[in-house]
């Protein structure tokens, strides 16, 4: 029994090879693409992360919550977006617990 080059294309393009093959995501799972980042601010993070590793993320973290423990609000969004490009959800969590506990507040 033969085939025709027809009924193959017709499978390969059909309803049924829809359903099986996953359509394309439209953007790369692991795109930051939110906001921009500064050249300064991605050579920072790489350097960090060449520095310590795979802890760089909590590291970054610790310098923003020193910061902004110490009133530098400069040097804790810093930290902050050097977390965040290595750990978007520590980053989120860390700003979360920063901004309900301002400097000052005791508990």
């Amino acid at each position: 029994m033969q085939f025709s080059s027809n009924a193959a294309r017709n499978l390969q393009r059909g309803p049924l090879a829809r359903l099986i093959v996953p359509a394309r995501p439209e953007a790369a799972a692991n795109d930051n693409g939110e906001e921009p980042v500064s050249e300064a601010m991605l050579e920072a993070s790489l350097r960090h992360f060449a520095a310590y590793g795979l802890g760089a993320a909590r590291a970054a973290r610790l310098q923003a919550e020193f910061a902004f423990f110490a009133g530098d609000r400069t040097a804790y969004r810093w930290w902050l977006g050097i977390c965040r490009l290595l750990d978007k959800r520590m980053a989120m969590i860390a700003a979360r617990e920063f901004e309900t506990n301002p400097p000052g507040k005791i508990g």
